[in-house]
C-alpha cells in the first residue's frame, strides 16, 4: 500500500510539475472571474428588499407582459419569469437575492472543460511515458505493471476530482467577492419538468454537480484506455474529445434503433430519471442505465489493463 501511494505521488507531481496543467487553472481562473465580472456589470438580476419585494415583482410582471405584447415569439419564454414570480407572490415567499450560491449553480457549464481538461491528462498519461521513452525506466522497478496502471488511473481521478473542486470553490469565492453572499442555504424557484419548484440552491449544485460527475468518470476512464491502446497521445485526445461533443448527436442518430439504448452516450446522463424528466429513449430505467455504465466501465478498464501489460516495450 506504501509503494502505491508512493506511486501516485510520483504521477501526481508528473501531472503538476507540467506547465500545461497550471495553465488549465489560470484559465478555469480567469474565465470564471471573466463570467464573475459579466455578471457583475451586465447582469439582469433584481434586488429584493423585506418591504417592497411584492412591489418590485408585479413591476417585474408588467414589464415582461410588455415585452410578451411586442415580441409575442418570445412569449413562451417570457412567460416562464412572469409565473415563477406569480409563485412568490400566491405563496408569500420573498425571493432571495442573486450571490454566490447562484452563481456556482450557473457555473455547472464549466464543468465541460474540467472534462475536456481531464481528457488530455488521461490520454497522454500513458501515451506520453512511450513518447517520451521513459516506459523502460518505469516498468524496470520492482512493481507489478497492474500496480503502476492502476497509480496511473488512480491520479487522473485524483487529478479530474482536484479540478472539480477547483471550479466549484473558486466560483463560490468570486461569486462572494463579485456579487455577494447569499445565505448559507438560499432557495429559488426553478422550473422542473414536472412544474415550478421552491427548492434549494445548495442542493440543486450537489445534484447538478454531481450527475456532471459521472460523465467526467466515463470520459475519463474511456480516454485512460485509449492512452494505453496506443502510443499516440495526440489520437487518444482527439478521439475522445469528439466522442465527448459528439455523443448526444451519434444517440440521437441512430435513436430510432432498438439497440440506441446500449450506446454509452444514451445512459451517462442520469438526471433523465429524476425531477419528473422522460428518458431520452423510452423504456430505459435508471437501473438499466446503470448496468450499462457497469458494464463499460468494466469493458474499458479490463482493456486497459490488457494492452499496458501485455505489451512489449523491448523496442522502446
Amino acid at each position: 500500500m506504501v509503494n502505491f501511494l508512493k506511486l501516485m505521488q510520483n504521477e501526481l507531481m508528473k501531472i503538476y510539475r507540467l506547465k500545461s496543467t497550471w495553465a488549465m487553472y489560470i484559465l478555469l481562473a480567469i474565465i470564471i472571474i471573466g463570467v464573475g465580472v459579466i455578471v457583475k456589470s451586465y447582469g439582469d438580476y433584481m434586488t429584493y428588499e423585506e418591504d417592497t419585494w411584492r412591489e418590485t415583482l408585479e413591476t417585474e410582471n408588467a414589464h415582461y407582459l410588455q415585452e410578451m405584447e411586442q415580441y409575442p415569439e418570445m412569449a413562451e419564454f417570457t412567460m416562464i419569469y412572469v409565473e415563477t414570480n406569480n409563485y412568490y407572490l400566491e405563496n408569500d415567499i420573498m425571493p432571495a437575492n442573486y450571490g454566490a450560491w447562484q452563481f456556482v449553480m450557473d457555473n455547472q457549464m464549466l464543468l465541460s472543460l474540467v472534462s475536456l481538461f481531464t481528457i488530455i491528462v488521461a490520454a497522454g498519461i500513458i501515451a506520453n511515458e512511450f513518447r517520451w521513452g521513459t516506459i523502460k525506466l518505469l516498468l524496470i522497478r520492482p512493481i507489478t505493471r497492474t500496480k503502476i496502471l492502476a497509480a496511473k488511473y488512480s491520479s487522473v481521478l485524483v487529478f479530474s476530482f482536484l479540478t472539480f473542486l477547483f471550479v466549484l470553490l473558486f466560483s463560490w469565492i468570486v461569486g462572494i467577492v463579485l456579487i455577494g453572499f447569499d445565505g448559507m442555504n438560499p432557495h429559488i424557484v426553478l422550473q422542473k419538468a414536472s412544474g415550478l419548484e421552491y427548492v434549494s440552491v445548495i442542493g440543486e449544485i450537489f445534484t447538478d454537480y454531481g450527475f456532471s460527475l459521472i460523465n467526467l468518470l466515463m470520459m475519463a476512464t474511456f480516454a485512460f484506455m485509449i492512452s494505453s491502446m496506443f502510443r499516440n497521445s495526440a489520437l487518444a485526445i482527439g478521439l475522445a474529445i469528439f466522442l465527448m461533443f459528439a455523443g448526444n448527436q451519434i444517440v440521437y442518430f441512430f435513436i430510432e434503433r432498438d439497440w440506441a439504448k446500449y450506446i454509452l452516450f444514451a445512459n451517462t446522463n442520469l438526471s433523465q430519471y429524476f425531477n419528473g424528466n422522460t428518458p431520452m429513449i423510452e423504456g430505459m430505467t435508471l437501473g438499466f442505465s446503470v448496468s450499462v455504465l457497469i458494464v463499460y466501465y468494466i469493458i474499458f478498464m479490463v482493456t486497459a489493463w490488457l494492452f499496458f501489460t501485455k505489451r512489449d516495450v523491448a523496442g522502446q
